[in-house]
């Protein structure tokens, strides 16, 4: 419960520092990729704390495995291509926190407190879902706005086969997690396969 207590200050932090800006847009900063995986990871993080007494649901396993993948990619989307650009976690600790903390925080969950069902791999590629579609949405969005939310999605850099390129990269990256955190589910998971 530490570590979503810790999730919460950070994105109100930034958030608060955010609103005294003259470029402060509420629908901008919550729909990066980044902060949204960061609310997955808390909403499962406080679930998992309020129904740790309950018999373990495989719909929140299922869903604490997407947490493991979409925060692992937006570390290590982060440290691979955005260390040094301004994603609207400027405050180093607020930054620390949503990029390096908390994808450790939710792998070592899952390594920890691995799901009672092992995941199929085909259960697995349903974490591709919610980048699916939320790549989908920045890039509809972004031809709208002209705003995106990291530089590597804005055709601006490098034309639309640069964004391709970039994204189709991005979700192989995606595929591999999912893979990974299965296999990591189904050599230290508790029962059959589900």
């Amino acid at each position: 419960m530490g570590f979503a207590l810790l999730t919460v200050a950070a994105v109100l932090t930034q958030l608060v520092s955010l609103i005294g800006t003259s470029t402060f847009d509420p629908v901008n900063y919550f729909t990066y990729f980044t902060i949204d995986s960061n609310l997955i990871a808390l909403a499962l993080l406080v679930i998992g704390a309020a129904r740790w007494r309950s018999s373990r649901s495989p719909t929140l396993d299922l869903m604490r495995g997407g947490a493991v993948v979409y925060m692992t990619v937006t570390g290590a989307v982060f440290t691979l291509l955005l260390r040094n650009t301004d994603v609207d976690t400027a405050i180093p600790w607020v930054n620390s926190v949503v990029h390096e903390v908390m994808p450790m925080v939710i792998i070592a969950d899952w390594l920890i407190d691995p799901p009672q069902r092992r995941p199929s791999f085909r259960q697995g590629i349903l974490w591709l879902s919610f980048p699916l579609v939320w790549i989908a949405f920045e890039l509809i969005r972004g031809a709208i706005s002209g705003r995106y939310h990291y530089p590597f999605l804005n055709p601006v850099n490098g034309g639309y086969a640069s964004v391709a390129t970039y994204s189709v990269v991005i979700l192989l990256l995606m595929l591999v997690v999912c893979a990974v955190v299965v296999w990591l589910a189904r050599a230290r998971g508790h029962a059959d396969p589900a």
